[in-house]
């Protein structure tokens, strides 16, 4: 089929959509835009580059006899949830087959969107609350000029904070990681956005590493000279680090005390470590480590030398690797039924979007030594989510597709708490960044911690009786973390 066979609507006759439109009628190769489609009347019946904007979209969008290769593009950036989910109810009723969703208005900068940004539309996109906008070019002003560093850059948090760097006038991004396939994979994705004229012309580095070797890390630190650091690298999937402990508090726990040691020594400007509402009272190892991880963050930050070391911790993000919503929608496809561990289970969501946005505001705004939790909203039940991504795909509950109870997973439990009842969280001048009351261990008790958690993960080229021994590693976490302790003989 050729490119001019195929029909493109775009929703929306804004900046967004126009901008769209300009960039498909400049390349010639993905098709011709037949329309836009507006609800407002004050565009209806006129022309944009002699593209006609016809409507109201409940209105006309049955109307178009599309073809299965036409496309739909939703172009309006600022529209709330509710309203995006409404807007592609339409466009499937209307037999569009192909549907694509710009991003959210934070992340179109300098009032151009583009073609290389729109993708298809899933069920992030019309579930949960509506994001909250946060202004990148206004945030990122803190990095214009800065060499900064992301660490974990191929994972879900990794990458979007590289996507939407791509805005903040950075003059290097270095995507730090251990996989190679993910740091290929997003340093490609920042090149072809930028090839297409997404955000400023930042030099991209790769750098493959692993966070574990101390001398590396430093000698990464010293040499980049970098300005800002964002920790995003951990391990992070509850179930197999409750079956690798020792190898989630070297790498945590480890990875993260590298890290701070080199941008101490080497006078990093600003560090920001990504935390997790598993940090909190933690009856997990990977909850344990992040917690030891905020502990040794608030020590690194007494030694921060009028520089800004800082946590932002937050719950869970919609459509991270490894997450619920990726699992669901495999289940789905390949005819269920849908796995949830417990009716009452309940989670904190955020989009990954927006969580980022808001990691980078903080990043610009906090100061040394604090901490950080973002505003998750109200809980959303598992079961219900589960429900909605079944009827996001075209099938009934319990009827086309069966969602079916497993039973909680050791590290699990059914209400993850956001804080801790010390650490009080306080509004900030930001919406959605509130303040915790830092609660640090005694510097005596985590040196202790550190020292008596380091022969069982590091060899150091002596053999010895600890190294790799789960049961101690477990027994010395249970003795430093008291909400261990009732879960000590589950998780051995």
């Amino acid at each position: 089929m050729n490119a001019s066979d195929k029909h493109l609507y775009i929703i929306g006759a804004g900046f967004a959509g126009i901008s769209i439109a300009a960039d498909i009628k400049r390349k010639k190769i993905f098709g011709k835009v037949a329309a836009f489609l507006d609800d407002d009347e004050n565009l209806i019946g006129k022309t944009f580059n002699g593209i006609p904007v016809i409507g109201p979209i409940a209105n006309i969008a049955s109307l178009l006899r599309c073809t299965d290769s036409d496309e739909a593009i939703i172009a309006t950036p600022s529209a709330s949830v509710e309203r995006i989910k409404a807007i592609y109810e339409l466009l499937k009723a209307g037999g569009f087959k192909h549907i694509k969703i710009l991003p959210s208005v934070s992340q179109i900068v300098n009032g151009t969107a583009h073609l290389v940004q729109a993708r298809e539309i899933d069920p992030l996109d019309i579930l949960g609350r509506t994001p909250v906008t946060v202004s990148l070019k206004e945030s990122l002003y803190y990095l214009r000029g800065k060499r900064v560093l992301i660490t974990g850059a191929g994972g879900s948090i990794g990458s979007e904070l590289s996507r939407q760097l791509l805005s903040g006038g950075a003059e290097r991004l270095y995507l730090f990681g251990h996989g190679e396939n993910s740091i290929y994979r997003i340093d490609r994705e920042l090149h072809l956005l930028q090839k297409e004229g997404v955000g400023e012309k930042a030099t991209i580095v790769p750098i493959i590493g692993d966070m574990k070797d101390s001398a590396y890390i430093d000698h990464i630190i010293s040499r980049t000279k970098c300005d800002v650091v964002f920790h995003c690298a951990a391990y992070k999937h509850v179930p197999l680090m409750e079956e690798n402990p020792v190898a989630a508090i070297e790498n945590n726990v480890f990875g993260t005390k590298n890290m701070l040691d080199a941008c101490v020594a080497h006078r990093v400007r600003r560090f920001v470590l990504i935390s997790t509402d598993k940090a909190v009272e933690p009856v997990s190892i990977y909850g344990a480590s992040k917690m030891i991880c905020e502990k040794l963050l608030l020590e690194a930050a007494t030694k921060a030398d009028g520089n800004a070391f800082m946590f932002v911790r937050f719950g869970n993000v919609l459509g991270s690797r490894g997450s619920i919503l990726p699992l669901f929608m495999e289940q789905i496809k390949n005819g269920g039924p849908v796995t949830v561990t417990d009716k009452n289970m309940e989670r904190y969501f955020m989009t990954i979007p927006e969580a980022c946005s808001l990691v980078l505001q903080a990043g610009g705004v906090g100061t040394n030594g604090s901490s950080y939790l973002l505003d998750m909203g109200q809980p959303v039940k598992i079961a219900e989510l589960a429900e909605q991504i079944i009827r996001f795909s075209g099938f009934e509950p319990y009827k086309d597709i069966d969602i079916q109870f497993i039973g909680v997973r050791k590290g699990e439990r059914t209400v993850e708490p956001l804080w801790s009842s010390e650490e009080c969280p306080q509004k900030t001048a930001y919406e959605k960044i509130l303040q915790l009351t830092n609660t640090p261990f005694a510097n005596e008790k985590l040196a202790e911690l550190i020292a008596r958690l380091s022969p069982i993960c590091s060899c150091n080229g002596t053999a010895h009786s600890a190294y790799r021994d789960k049961a101690q590693l477990i027994s010395v976490l249970c003795n430093y973390i008291p909400s261990l302790k009732g879960t000590e003989a589950a998780l051995v």
